[in-house]
């Protein structure tokens, strides 16, 4: 690592932060790519059980941040984030199996197909008082379990914390608000991040170098995202049209990067 490639990794970990406390996504979307053809990390998969660790850590900074504001559903983030790492695990473990730049490919595709999906019906309006109890469970588990479960795979499988894929899940299988799901999406994004980590890491497909310079790009980047956040909230669907853009914007970027070799 040169002192350039350090810069560049700070400064990839404020976007990291940005985009998670933005909107509950973002973070190993954008990391891997910028730590394979910005700072120079030559192999994917490094590059996924990286960021999957530092994204997981900057999340936990930014759900901390959005709890003292009111904003997470605590019993539906838990129950979520319980169920999608059993998905994780299994999804991280056949991830590591497929050809790294196939990885970035596909997820790529994915990531068109969510944000067009959420652009077409903005998700600003839902159910603020949405809570997961002994009451409620017989409606929600129902929902929650199974969409946790294949969002945990594939955020496994993709080496992502998942928060383009959670946020979307919990609007789905709860109602909540969007403000509420990508508080409430961090919960699950550092619990599935930290799996997938700790997955490759057994491998060792972990730079902890380049995980400590992301992660402290990451926290002041999160900081500012969170507040931009509580910002676009109240202008709908200012947030919704803002999530969908930097999924679709970032997910055709990683297919034109990868295409070859699905080609």
């Amino acid at each position: 690592m040169t002192p350039l490639q350090d810069i560049l990794t700070l400064l990839s970990g404020a976007l990291v932060g940005f985009s998670l406390g933005l909107v509950g996504g973002g973070g190993s979307v954008l990391a891997v790519p910028l730590l394979v053809y910005v700072v120079g990390v030559r192999d994917p998969h490094i590059a996924i059980g990286t960021s999957a660790l530092a994204v997981a850590l900057n999340a936990l900074f930014g759900l901390i941040t959005h709890w003292r504001w009111g904003a997470v559903k605590v019993s539906c983030a838990v129950a979520f984030a319980v169920f999608g790492v059993l998905g994780a695990v299994a999804g991280s473990t056949v991830g590591k199996l497929v050809d790294g730049e196939k990885l970035l490919a596909l997820f790529g595709f994915a990531m068109i197909a969510i944000g067009l999906s959420i652009a077409r019906k903005p998700a600003e309006v839902g159910d603020p008082g949405v809570h997961l109890d002994w009451r409620s469970a017989p409606q929600l588990l129902p929902r929650i379990a199974p969409t946790a479960l294949a969002v945990g795979f594939m955020a496994g499988f993709f080496g992502i914390g998942g928060g383009f894929l959670i946020v979307p899940g919990l609007i789905f299988s709860t109602g909540m608000p969007l403000l509420n799901a990508v508080g409430s999406s961090l919960l699950s994004v550092t619990s599935f991040g930290l799996t997938t980590a700790g997955n490759y890491a057994l491998s060792g497909l972990v730079d902890w170098r380049l995980a400590a310079f992301l992660l402290l790009g990451g926290i002041a980047g999160g900081i500012a995202g969170a507040r931009v956040s509580r910002h676009l909230a109240a202008k709908r669907p200012a947030l919704s049209y803002a999530f969908a853009g930097i999924v679709v914007v970032v997910g055709a970027y990683v297919v034109w990067r990868g295409i070859g070799s699905l080609l």
